[in-house]
């Protein structure tokens, strides 16, 4: 494996991690937004899913690039 590949593999195992213990918190924290209003509550976990998609598509466009 070389440097390129592993670093890549660190970094994805990093925001899995990260989004991973945000998702086991994301009841608790959802429930907290609801109490204010519900569509927060909704707001809360579609910023969640759309951020975890977002953070993947911008690390590949970097990588895109460093490739160009």
């Amino acid at each position: 494996m070389d440097t390129g590949n592993r670093n890549s593999m660190i970094a994805a195992l990093v925001i899995m991690l990260g989004f991973g213990l945000f998702a086991y918190f994301l009841p608790t924290i959802m429930l907290a937004a609801a109490g204010i209003s519900p569509v927060a509550g909704v707001a809360v976990v579609v910023a969640f899913i759309m951020c975890f998609f977002i953070v993947f598509w911008l690390r590949a466009r970097s990588q895109n690039r460093k490739q160009d």
